[in-house]
């Protein structure tokens, strides 16, 4: 470790006590090591205390103060995640991080009696490398802890290859090679499609559009910029650097911490021009119910809505543009169809991560004349700076569409619907048609800067915006900042593109390396400007925001920071949209998988037609979880593999013995192949169940065609003695828990070896209580064992105890007990795996991921002398059955999987596709385009017709 310190300066030069402290360093070589590397346990021991955490939130280090037995004692579901105001506590880990690694090389110096010197990134060894080791370390026991890094294990390996090359992309690097390159940056994109970035985007049919190449394009974007090599010693930087995972945004990161270092990333002033004194200039509008109720009324195609408009004011037309991810489809085609007319244009940008919604919009696109995609895709992160890298990028592409006469600018999102109707919205911007509608924090500005995290400087790489030092705000301008949903005029987005002032340059420069610059630059730049007079607080939305729920630091999987995120509309909030009184066009958010009902009720109150649940498909949504013409099924899972197969195996076997005898061969199929797609089904806001399709061989015949089969998970929730513990109301088991919602992502629970479930607790308010929960594997070994106390207000209390992988397949269970009475069990699945990294399984492969944790331990302790307390067996007898199912392969294990799967699912029913079924002789399989649970079922509400006399797409 002494290795890592600099070179001490020649003896005459130095003064007695130096040459003394050196010498004495020189002989006590090894105890100094010895010192040091203490230090660098207390760090590990510090690190991992912290790692074992609920729901892998590593802002709480769970103590088990006040628990028995060894049991660590839970959090409340309230305290899971620093409250949304605590920002010094918003990245806890590196913080804790790097004091320790401050405080490492702090001894070192000590030590030495030298300072460590830092001459490019090729010498910060002093402190990457002690942090890495460090970082090694940690990483080494998580896995080990896990049951991943054990003898002979494969994973181990690959890890610690993949760790090794991470090490040697920091230590030991030369600045020279890759400071000196330049670092183009384009609104957080990298080097390396920076060229594609900066070339306008033509649209999806160029033959439509004719766009004209921009001789001002560039000034859409930041220029390229240039680093040298510097010394980095900023302790955000260093993290950040250390968790990047590739090579590229490792350099990145160095690069522009050496520009900020240097003074030249961003500006230390900007001009103001706007002619107005105030900072935050703005108008106020009216919209009286009387213009609300004329603007409603019918209008014919192409002429103006509002009864009292001036027939020389033509009407305006609006750019819709949508940014979209995710596998919503349905709702993505049911809101197109509510804000639809022939008279506006439709720009969509898919996520490049969303291919199988990208499919969708293509085809969408080609029905209709004023509906383009663009041709680039970005992976646009929240809070990242390729939000408005996308929407600058946008603006440009609309800006050259000669075809496109358009007059306002609206970005919408996929979780977005109108709350009134087109002919009001056009009446409203016509009448307002020289204004731009953004929507401000309304707060004092240097608690937005600090909130926001303005004040700091972050850049965007790896799909992850990381962290990399503090800024000051440029003097001669004012911040604001607020939505980052808005609607502005062409001549506003003209000015943002084709000007060339320093104003708009350097702000696009400054909020390229800015956290969440979409909800604030536009604001920044039209207050600023000499379009300041233009402004209206009001971005003509609804928003439905829960502070409390909606604050839980979700995304610090992406982001070093917290931040909040609204909720989804629900039934109950249908009032709230009928108590409007400021213009609101628009409202947000809205989920299908959480509440279809709003959606079509909404609908129905805005357009009118049959109210809900009038047609069996208004109240049903169905989401693809998977398509094999978009989807590989490495992408889908080992364990969703290998549930959806057995799934359908189960609904082909049950087809055929549902058939009398005397036909029985009529309706036999063997399944082909893997499943071609799968589905999430909702009716009536509730999780109904999957559907899987694949391709089946009838038996008699060898035809091939395409099944679909239901299935929905049963019902595995014991209550023992409710009067014990009346407030608790329902327990459940499964994997991602969004916090916001209170649900869980992962539909159906589809659990394998390799996942960490989390237990939940859904109460009503009462008296403060204190429970066990017990977690017992298949072969009844005591998994965990947890102390959680509940306080009387609490409605949700959750924890994910960190087991050590993989976990015994079979049939878990979760117990809940008050004073060590049972007055709750959940029975959950892991699902053995018929497929290993998509691979068929193997007996090696099997006894690895079959066999469960080494040594039969879930966790540090052990919890043997709780058997007697929970009266199970003092031995245990289920490990020898446990054992030799873990060995199994072929038809045995497709037995196992298909006993295990009948006791946790319910198959419902088989359709047919391609409707040949019928023609075979199975009466028993009808076809799916009649069967109302089908995704093949016709669902009107998300299905688009042709254009309207009226300009909609509404029969």
């Amino acid at each position: 470790m002494m290795g890592h310190l600099s070179s001490p300066p020649s003896t005459s030069a130095r003064g007695p006590v130096v040459r003394r402290v050196v010498k004495l360093l020189r002989r006590y070589r090894s105890a100094a090591a010895v010192t040091l590397l203490i230090l660098v346990a207390q760090s590990v021991a510090v690190w991992r205390f912290g790692s074992v955490q609920e729901l892998g939130h590593p802002q709480q280090p769970w103590g088990g103060r006040g628990g028995r037995r060894g049991r660590a004692q839970l959090p409340d579901a309230d305290e899971l995640l620093p409250r949304s105001h605590d920002y010094n506590a918003l990245y806890l880990p590196n913080e804790r991080f790097k004091s320790n690694i401050k405080e490492n090389v702090k001894q070192l110096k000590n030590m030495s009696s030298l300072e460590t010197k830092y001459s490019s990134w090729q010498n910060l060894g002093n402190e990457i490398a002690v942090k890495n080791e460090i970082e090694k370390k940690i990483s080494r026991n998580a896995l080990a802890a896990n049951g991943i890094a054990r003898k002979g294990n494969t994973s181990s390996k690959l890890w610690s290859q993949h760790h090794q090359k991470s090490l040697g992309s920091i230590h030991g690097m030369k600045a020279s090679r890759f400071l000196q390159k330049d670092i183009k940056t384009h609104g957080g994109l990298t080097s390396n499609n920076i060229k594609a970035v900066m070339v306008g985007g033509n649209s999806l049919r160029q033959n439509r559009a004719k766009t004209k190449a921009s001789t001002d394009e560039s000034q859409a974007f930041p220029q390229p910029i240039s680093a040298t090599p510097c010394k980095i010693v900023e302790a955000d930087a260093l993290s950040a650097m250390s968790r990047a995972q590739s090579r590229q945004c490792k350099e990145e990161l160095a690069a522009v911490v050496c520009l900020h270092q240097q003074g030249r990333l961003m500006p230390e002033e900007l001009p103001r021009t706007c002619p107005l004194k105030e900072k935050k200039p703005g108008v106020s509008v009216q919209w009286l119910q009387e213009e609300a109720a004329r603007a409603a009324l019918p209008a014919e195609r192409g002429r103006p809505a509002a009864a009292g408009e001036a027939a020389t004011s033509s009407p305006v037309r609006v750019a819709f543009v949508l940014a979209v991810h995710g596998r919503a489809s349905r709702q993505l085609l049911q809101m197109f169809r509510a804000i639809y007319h022939a008279s506006h244009f439709y720009y969509i940008h898919v996520d490049k991560r969303s291919n199988y919604l990208y499919k969708q919009v293509l085809v969408l696109a080609q029905r209709y004349e004023n509906v383009r995609v663009t041709s680039w895709r970005m992976s646009t992160i929240w809070g990242g700076a390729s939000l408005l890298t996308m929407y600058l990028r946008a603006m440009s592409d609309l800006m050259a569409m000669d075809d496109w006469p358009w007059d306002f600018f609206i970005n919408l999102s996929g979780s977005d619907y109108p709350i009134r109707s087109n002919n009001e919205l056009v009446a409203f911007l016509t009448k307002y048609k020289d204004k731009n509608f953004l929507k401000s924090h309304g707060r004092e500005t240097e608690k937005f800067i600090k909130k926001q995290g303005l004040n700091r400087v972050f850049h965007e790489c790896d799909e992850h915006m990381w962290r990399v030092g503090e800024r000051k705000m440029p003097a001669g301008i004012a911040i604001d900042g607020g939505s980052d949903w808005f609607a502005v005029t062409r001549q506003f987005v003209s000015y943002i593109i084709h000007s060339k002032s320093r104003l708009v340059s350097q702000l696009k420069q400054f909020y390229a390396f800015a956290l969440l610059p979409a909800e604030s630059f536009f604001h920044t730049l039209l207050v600023n400007s000499e379009h300041c007079a233009t402004l209206v607080d009001n971005n003509l939305r609804m928003t439905n925001w829960n502070r409390k729920l909606g604050c839980k630091c979700q995304y610090k999987h992406i982001v070093d920071w917290c931040g909040c995120s609204p909720n989804d509309f629900k039934m109950h909030d249908l009032p709230r949209f009928q108590q409007l009184t400021r213009p609101t066009f628009f409202a947000r958010k809205f989920e299908a998988v959480v509440s279809q009902g709003v959606l079509t009720s909404l609908d129905a109150a805005l357009f009118g037609g049959p109210p809900p649940p009038s047609g069996p498909s208004l109240q049903a949504y169905w989401e693809n979880a998977y398509d094999e013409r978009t989807d590989s099924s490495a992408s889908l899972g080992d364990a969703a593999l290998t549930i959806y197969q057995g799934l359908f195996r189960l609904g082909l076997a049950q087809n055929a013995h549902q058939t009398p005898r005397s036909g029985s061969s009529l309706c036999s199929y063997e399944p082909v192949g893997h499943p071609t797609a799968a589905h999430i089904y909702f009716s009536a806001d509730r999780f109904q169940g999957i559907l899987v399709q694949q391709r089946a061989s009838h038996s008699a015949s060898r035809h091939e065609e395409v099944l679909e089969t239901w299935a929905y998970p049963s019902n595995h929730y014991k209550v023992y003695n409710s009067t014990l513990l009346p407030r608790l109301q329902k327990m459940e088991v499964g994997t991602d828990w969004d916090p916001k919602e209170r649900v869980f992502r992962n539909f159906g629970g589809l659990l394998g070896p390799w996942e960490q479930p989390v237990a939940v607790q859904h109460w009503v308010p009462g008296a403060n209580v204190t429970v066990t929960v017990v977690w017992l594997d298949p072969a009844g070994v005591i998994a965990a064992s947890y102390d959680a106390p509940v306080r009387g207000d609490l409605l949700v209390t959750l924890y994910r105890p960190p087991l050590r992988l993989p976990l015994r397949p079979g049939a878990w269970s979760v117990r809940l007990l008050v004073r060590w009475r049972p007055v709750a069990e959940v029975l959950f699945m892991v699902c053995p795996l018929a497929f290993l990294d998509g691979q068929p399984m193997t007996k090696e492969k099997a006894a690895y991921a079959h066999m469960g944790p080494p040594q039969n331990k879930y966790l540090e302790q052990s919890f043997q002398g709780l058997r007697r307390v929970l009266k199970l067996p003092v031995e245990n007898t289920g490990q020898q059955e446990a054992n030799e199912h873990a060995l199994l392969t072929d038809k045995a294990l497709w037995a196992w999987i298909e006993n295990l799967i009948s006791r946790f699912w319910v198959l419902a029913d088989t359709c047919s596709v391609s409707e040949s079924s019928v023609r075979l002789g199975c009466q028993s399989l009808p076809p799916c385009r009649q069967s109302v649970w089908s995704s093949h079922y016709p669902d009107p509400k998300s299905e688009l017709g042709p254009v309207q006399l009226n300009g909609t797409i509404r029969h």
